[in-house]
């Protein structure tokens, strides 16, 4: 994790910790937030490819168990093939207030890592045939960098397919 001089440091997040805790090499991406700028907002700011930032959502299934998802910044989640795949009888996205409640993040700034309440952790296939991907600090504002195979490797996410494109 190298900074240049008067690059901004984000202070440290549960992300971070979490992070550091799991010896993961991350790099610190802070930009300008935009209320629902989204991962499109983040990756023209910092000048990434949509398709390498990506999103964490946090979801429901019909039993109203939370799961947060790892999307491409520029797609969707089909919550019909994520349902099929991971064995519920449906899914969909929590409201903002229930996703902070059972993340410990905002949304806008969740992360996969350091959630508050353990969950399951589902992950786009295709993202991790990428060769390094842009995802979540834990604040609005703050991406880290990081090598894919985190995601399966130490946070242990189930690769699913289920991504629309936008």
């Amino acid at each position: 994790m190298k900074r240049r001089r008067g690059e901004s440091h984000v202070s440290e997040t549960p992300a971070i910790a979490w992070l550091k805790a799991h010896g993961v090499v991350f790099t610190e991406h802070p930009y300008d937030y935009l209320e629902r700028g989204g991962a499109l907002h983040s990756s023209a700011v910092l000048g990434l490819d949509p398709f390498a930032v990506v999103k964490t959502l946090i979801m429901q299934d019909e039993a109203v168990k939370p799961l947060a998802i790892l999307m491409h910044g520029n797609c969707t989640v089909s919550t019909k093939n994520l349902a099929r795949q991971i064995g519920a009888k449906s899914v969909e996205p929590c409201k903002p207030e229930v996703a902070n409640r059972h993340s410990g993040y905002l949304v806008g700034g969740t992360s996969p890592f350091g959630l508050r309440r353990e969950m399951p952790v589902y992950v786009e296939s295709s993202v991790l045939a990428l060769p390094n991907i842009w995802i979540n600090g834990g604040r609005r504002g703050f991406l880290v960098g990081i090598d894919p195979s985190v995601l399966t490797g130490t946070l242990g996410a189930k690769p699913v397919v289920c991504a629309l494109a936008e």
